[in-house]
């Protein structure tokens, strides 16, 4: 129990480097924390995108010329 004691003690450092061990700890798992909800979003973002791109994919493509909007008349040449 003794040795304990000095262990938790850390030479008469324990004020300085217990809060220090716990700060280190929670920063350790807020990081892996916020890094994982920045995956999932990521990861639904990347979903809604392939989704959306799928479904631009099934659309079908109207034909135009080159440089002419789709669902417009060509555009007459003044001479």
């Amino acid at each position: 129990m003794n040795a304990m004691m000095r262990f938790l003690q850390m030479g008469g450092y324990a004020i300085y480097l217990w809060p220090a061990f716990g700060l280190t700890l929670l920063v350790a798992v807020l990081n892996i924390a916020w890094a994982r909800r920045s995956l999932r979003r990521a990861q639904a973002e990347a979903r809604r995108s392939l989704v959306r791109a799928r479904a631009m994919q099934r659309q079908p493509v109207e034909q135009g010329q080159p440089g002419q909007p789709v669902g417009h008349a060509p555009l007459e040449r003044a001479s």
